[in-house]
């Protein structure tokens, strides 16, 4: 699921230069967590730009500048594959705009075009993990680990494993919401690490995940539903398990929004003046 955020604040106690402040990171560990923090950056970039140009079809050797935006539904070739996995799909199109049934489309054929990079730059946060055993972030650990391995489920446990979760269009969905969060967060982190402040990042940070937390979370449960066999009768014990995974990530979005809700109001001072607060760097 989503990155849990903390906010560190400044605390300053009532008298005379009496300042309470947290330990300053050493400036090896300081300059490494920025360096990692600016490749996981990059590496988002990479899978949110390669979504974009596979799902919006500017790869096509006769692509106009926005080919989304021109209804030419019926010029993108069908996806006999996507159909036998998703028999409503027809349903699905024929109720959005047509200029949107090219990109349904393609949707269903996102994890082929990035799958196995999303799964490897996902793959590169078990450092936030190593960080926070380490000491070198203040990120509590259990909570670090769940929420990585919520990730390595997904990427590695049920998209690697199940065709059928390969050809949701949640999947796309699912890649799109994450790369524009890791995006976003990881550049904050690298900014702050550097001792850089950009009220535009930290205005998305706390402020795009009234989004991308729904659209995020909410694929990855469908996503995880698409694994499932169509028969109760065929479950598996992982079956059930990823049946209660797909029962709980609501409530578990629920309580994310909240904790982000809050969050926001300490980074961005429900327009208050902001003194001394940064967020926890991974």
């Amino acid at each position: 699921m989503a990155r849990i955020e903390e906010v560190e604040e400044t605390h300053v106690t009532p008298g005379p230069a009496k300042t309470t402040k947290r330990k300053e990171t050493p400036p090896v560990i300081k300059y490494y967590l920025a360096a990692f923090n600016a490749l996981s950056a990059l590496g988002w970039s990479y899978v949110l730009v390669v979504t974009a140009i596979h799902l919006f079809q500017l790869d096509s050797p006769k692509h106009s500048p926005l080919p989304f935006l021109v209804p030419l539904a019926k010029s993108v070739p069908f996806v006999p594959r996507a159909l036998t996995k998703y028999p409503n799909l027809r349903d699905v199109e024929a109720v959005i705009p047509g200029v949107l049934v090219p990109v349904l489309r393609r949707a269903t054929t996102t994890y082929a075009r990035v799958g196995y990079q999303t799964a490897l730059v996902q793959s590169l946060a078990i450092m936030e993990v190593v960080h926070s055993l380490l000491g070198f972030v203040r990120s509590p650990l259990f909570t670090t680990a769940t929420q990585v391995w919520s990730r390595y489920m997904l990427v590695w446990g049920v998209a690697n494993v199940f065709p059928s979760s390969q050809t949701s269009p949640f999947y796309a969905s699912m890649v799109l919401s994450w790369s524009i969060t890791e995006v976003i967060r990881y550049s904050h982190y690298t900014l702050n690490l550097l001792d850089g402040e950009s009220y535009l990042l930290l205005w998305l940070r706390y402020t795009t995940f009234y989004l991308l937390y729904p659209t995020g979370a909410g694929s990855e449960a469908f996503v995880m539903l698409a694994s499932l066999p169509k028969s109760y009768s065929a479950y598996a014990v992982y079956d059930w398990a990823r049946a209660l995974f797909f029962v709980f990530w609501w409530p578990g979005l629920a309580f994310l929004m909240l904790h982000m809700q809050k969050q926001r109001s300490k980074a961005l001072g429900g327009g208050k003046k902001r003194s001394g607060v940064k967020s926890k760097t991974s």
